[in-house]
């Protein structure tokens, strides 16, 4: 029983490897990568052919963070970095010979560039004016007219009311104990205070042609919310964007000479977009929660959403479709099979899950033994169609895509639907059309001033009538606005008794109103009231208070009239608010 078991799940597992469109290279639990997508490149960093993958490892466990390069499954080199890694990227410097790639990586508020996996060059972000209050602060302690204690108040109440933030130093000494205040303080007063931004994400950008092996510049994203592209050669900054928000993700598309549209994702929610020789940004999309990912594919700009969707934008900010996600999204990337010109988004999910959508048409589910961190998609070794997938544990996990396998884009609605390419039958233009157009293209001031006049007589007609409401407090809303009143009248029964109930409301935001009175004014032969004149109570704001009374129909010629009701303030003639009751006919004394 235990061998035809064995033989059952081995046949259910060869069977399921059949049907998979990948093969399942490499999988190690411990491998000990912690890292996110935007800290995974692939690319041949040698020049022979051979592409490997370079990790920025977050070094989590009180581990330092660190550059991996991996070839294959084993880690070829590994280098300490100073700072956690914000992001990488593979680019050309040169058109010179040979032609081997760089690898950048941002960490802190530094790029550091290889060159044959050997430290090339460190591009450093420029310094940003410290705060003059802080400064002053320093100076005094430097000449030791404050203490530590008076310092340490001060910078505490910088650091809640100043726009420009803090600097590095003065962060932290006030993170220190009282007592390790005062050796920090004579140890750096005499250093300039320096303060410098942060790298947040990067990318590369064509230069000035959008071939593959072209020159390609670094875009970085800063804590200060700017955008800086570099020149691939000197490093210098060749542009400076601003942005409302801090970027987060980044997608860029054309080439920096010619033409180029920027998408940052930023930290407020909105995902903005940029073009060539603008400062600010042109477009914003804003989203109703934060993004977690950000992918260009065919021109659409997808998001994902800490709502667990999956949204499609263009590059104006349409909407144009939306998927829900069975679990969290953690991490997205592109896949690009260059082979069949397939664009699609990757998603890994809390749930284990590695989703493949084509537009919203899903395409593939890779499912994994723990939550995924990170996805890259491209050449890995000399393999052209590979997948690294990172684990929440560690795990490192290669798979390849067969080369028989086409992903099924009839599955789900992708492009047009067929009802699209059917001809709509489509009246011939009549005589009468026409004739109608020519008159419309002839006449079409003198048309146009007609309109014009007649709609300014319209706005003149309403606003008299509004005019006389007011100066007649005919108006269910009181016109001062001392006394910011609305009545509203309400008539039940048949009759001869009938129930009258005014609902009276102060619109005011925050001030309650006292010393009103209601007074009725009607035809007493007709009609008879128990009180024809009462006070209203203390009006609180936005509360609805109903007033009740009786009105008894006297007539019994079926004759109906007009109860005038009138809102005044003590000690006043004028009313502050009227209104008009049209009385139903008494069906009681109708039929008597």
């Amino acid at each position: 029983m235990a061998a035809a078991s064995s033989s059952d799940s081995e046949g259910g597992r060869a069977e399921s490897e059949a049907s998979s469109k990948w093969l399942d290279a490499h999988y190690d639990p411990m491998a000990n990568i912690h890292t996110f997508s935007a800290c995974l490149v692939l690319a041949d960093l040698h020049g022979d052919g051979e592409y490997k993958l370079a990790v920025g490892d977050l070094g989590p466990s009180g581990r330092q963070p660190c550059l991996k390069v991996l070839k294959g499954p084993t880690v070829l080199a590994e280098s300490a970095l100073p700072a956690l890694p914000a992001a990488a990227a593979a680019f050309l410097m040169g058109q010179h010979e040979p032609r081997t790639p760089a690898l950048a990586l941002a960490s802190g508020p530094c790029v550091y560039v290889y060159k044959n996996l050997r430290p090339y060059f460190k591009f450093s972000l420029p310094q940003l004016p410290p705060n003059p209050l802080e400064q002053d602060l320093w100076n005094q302690a430097k000449e030791d007219q404050i203490d530590h204690l008076t310092l340490k108040e001060m910078l505490e109440g910088i650091r809640e009311k100043a726009e420009v933030p803090l600097s590095v130093q003065s962060l932290r000494f006030l993170q220190l104990e009282l007592s390790e205040m005062e050796a920090f303080v004579n140890q750096h007063k005499s250093k300039p205070i320096k303060r410098q931004a942060v790298i947040t994400t990067m990318t590369t950008l064509k230069k000035n042609m959008a071939d593959e092996d072209a020159m390609s510049c670094l875009v970085l994203g800063t804590e200060n919310k700017e955008l800086l592209v570099l020149d691939p050669e000197a490093f210098t900054i060749l542009a400076k964007m601003s942005l409302p928000g801090v970027p987060v993700f980044l997608e860029v598309s054309g080439q920096f000479d010619v033409a180029f549209r920027l998408a940052a994702a930023c930290r407020n929610g909105n995902i903005y977009i940029l073009r060539r020789d603008c400062k600010r940004p042109k477009y914003c999309i804003e989203l109703s929660t934060q993004p977690v990912g950000l992918v260009l594919a065919h021109k659409v700009l997808v998001v994902g959403s800490t709502q667990d969707n999956l949204h499609g934008f263009t590059h104006k900010g349409k909407r144009l479709w939306t998927v829900h996600m069975p679990a969290a999204i953690l991490t997205m990337n592109l896949l690009e099979q260059r082979s069949r010109g397939l664009q699609a988004v990757m998603a890994g999910l809390a749930n284990g899950e590695v989703r493949i959508y084509h537009d919203k048409a899903l395409l593939n589910v890779i499912r994994t033994p723990d939550a995924v961190t990170s996805l890259c998609f491209g050449r890995y070794g000399r393999e052209d169609n590979t997948l690294i997938v990172t684990t929440r544990g560690g795990g490192l996990i290669i798979k390849i895509l067969k080369r028989t396998a086409v992903f099924a884009e009839g599955a789900g609605e992708v492009g047009p639907p067929p009802a699209q390419a059917m001809k709509l039958n489509v009246p011939r233009k009549t005589r009468l059309y026409v004739d109608q157009t020519l008159r419309e293209r002839e006449a079409g001031t003198a048309m146009h001033r007609t309109f014009q006049t007649d709609l300014y007589l319209l706005r003149l007609r309403a606003a008299r009538a509004y005019v006389r409401a007011l100066e007649s407090s005919l108006n269910p809303v009181s016109a001062t606005a001392r006394e910011p009143l609305k009545l509203h009248a309400v008539v039940q029964g048949l009759g001869p008794t009938f129930k009258l109930t005014l609902h009276l409301q102060n619109t005011s935001t925050a001030r309650p109103i006292l010393g009103l009175l209601v007074c009725f004014l009607y035809n007493e032969v007709l009609y008879a009231l128990p009180r024809a004149f009462f006070k209203v109570p203390l009006l609180v704001p936005g509360l609805n208070y109903p007033l009740e009374t009786f009105v008894e129909s006297l007539s019994d010629k079926g004759i109906s009239d007009i109860i005038k009701v009138l809102v005044l303030r003590e000690g006043q003639s004028a009313p502050l608010l009227s209104a008009h009751i049209n009385m139903p006919v008494s069906e009681g004394l109708a039929a008597a």
